[in-house]
């Protein structure tokens, strides 16, 4: 894109300037007054703007064009020119966030090295609004298990609105993915996703960060906010935003406006707000660590993003996929998981969830050997059995018991594990333990297991520790 836009009430001047900047290979287009200048600017952003100050019969003139600019288009770089160009005029241009200013009569290659540096700043900002919109790679939703189906169900419902949305659920379950799955369904999906850490951001920054700064020093430094207008601003462990900029958060989903730090004029802009909590947000208000009016702002559409325990049918495939997109990526092996892997893999504990599995995935790809399929040994902690005689390595406590304590405590163990694996399916885990279905049953009875319905999917657990609850 080499756009420039040429803006002054002198025709000579703005021609003269326009066949310089035709014979260097940029297109341009040319605006007499406020009216024109406006009317092209909203049409289409250029690249540049070359604006002059003055300009005759015109409702406004050069430093309100370039605050208006600056507000609606601020990657934009503007060039004051003027002829009556003085210390001044040039402190206010840059003030209000004009990229350089030129005196007439102009020195050509002076404004040619001028116009080249603002070119320049225009594509890197624009790229880096790309990189931005692109960062953390892409939104797919990856899953078979019900609790998946229910969760991807509720959020193509609201992808077809503009409604705040409340994700929730533990580190590592995807909150942002998806957060990012609503964004690029919605009819905001060509605008930008703006993510901010609250729990990474330095608290005496935050404001800086979030609203941008205005100094007669560096002039207008747009912030998160603005960057994010006319898409999505995504608040990441929104409960860790200090209680300071909560106040001034809610302010803005009110009014869609707020002031830079060392601003006087208000900015607009048109958001569309997803926050997401490893939390419980009543127990932080409830502290007084979170604003309750806050939370009622941004939990308009709740939903729950479920662990990687309550979708166990999902480890396989997201293994598999953590595989292939390594390999593309970082050029590791690209492998397969035994049947045993997998298995074990759907009875492991996952505090990390789907990062943790990703990051176990990762590290298998790296310190394996050979390009086979990959077996119990390699995943990490102990295997409950030895890859070379198939003896079963028994833990501390269960080495000293009683054959027939041993033996029940194996029992009840296993069939927990095989319980949560299959999602509390009693026939499918019948069916891999190779019991009759009213025999599991009574197995289970005998040893006090019972099974209990959690966010979609049934958990099996041991009855005493139910009745202590």
């Amino acid at each position: 894109m080499n756009d420039i836009l040429i803006v002054d009430d002198e025709r000579d001047i703005r021609e003269l300037i326009s066949d310089i900047l035709e014979d260097e290979g940029y297109s341009t287009r040319l605006a007499g007054n406020s009216d024109d200048a406006m009317a092209a600017i909203a049409e289409q952003p250029p690249a540049l703007l070359i604006l002059d100050i003055w300009l005759k019969d015109s409702n406004m003139d050069g430093i309100d064009i370039l605050k208006a600019v600056k507000r609606d288009y601020p990657d934009v770089p503007v060039v004051i020119i003027s002829g009556h160009g003085n210390i001044e005029i040039a402190v206010a241009a840059i003030k209000q966030g004009a990229y350089d200013f030129i005196e007439k009569p102009f020195n050509i290659d002076q404004l040619m090295v001028v116009i080249r540096r603002g070119m320049e700043t225009s594509r890197l900002r624009r790229e880096n609004q790309s990189l931005k919109r692109r960062e953390t790679g892409p939104a797919d939703m990856l899953g078979e298990s019900s609790v998946f189906r229910s969760l991807v169900s509720q959020l193509d419902k609201v992808t077809r609105s503009n409604g705040r949305v409340m994700l929730t659920g533990p580190a590592g379950s995807g909150k942002e993915l998806a957060a990012r799955y609503i964004h690029v369904n919605s009819n905001r999906a060509d605008a930008p996703f703006i993510s901010v850490g609250c729990a990474s951001i330095e608290a005496e920054r935050m404001e800086e960060v979030l609203f941008g700064r205005e100094s007669e020093d560096r002039g207008i430094e747009p912030g998160l906010l603005e960057e994010a207008s006319g898409g999505v601003i995504y608040f990441d462990e929104v409960a860790d935003m200090p209680p300071g900029t909560q106040s001034k958060i809610l302010r803005v989903l009110v009014d869609q406006q707020f002031l830079r730090v060392g601003g006087s004029e208000k900015v607009q802009v048109d958001l569309r707000v997803i926050s997401s909590t490893s939390h419980d947000l009543e127990t932080e208000i409830a502290a007084d660590r979170f604003r309750r009016e806050l939370f009622h702002r941004l939990n308009v559409v709740p939903i729950s993003v479920p662990s990687l325990e309550e979708r166990r049918d999902d480890i396989p495939l997201l293994a598999n996929y953590f595989i292939e997109m390594l390999n593309k990526t970082q050029g590791l092996p690209l492998r397969k998981l035994s049947g045993e892997a997998n298995a074990l893999l759907q009875t492991m504990p996952w505090p990390g969830n789907v990062r943790q599995l990703r990051n176990m995935v990762e590290r298998v790809l790296i310190l394996g050997e050979g390009t086979g399929d990959i077996e119990t040994q390699e995943l990490p902690g102990e295997s409950a059995v030895g890859p070379d005689d198939g003896r079963v390595v028994l833990a501390g406590a269960l080495a000293t018991m009683p054959l027939r304590e041993a033996r029940e405590a194996f029992e009840r163990e296993y069939l927990l594990t095989q319980i949560n694996r299959f999602g509390g399916n009693i026939s499918r885990t019948a069916e891999f333990v190779g019991m009759e279905r009213s025999a599991l049953h009574r197995k289970l009875k005998s040893l006090g297991v019972v099974t209990s319905a959690k966010s979609g999917a049934r958990v099996a657990k041991i009855a005493e520790e139910e009745a202590d609850e």
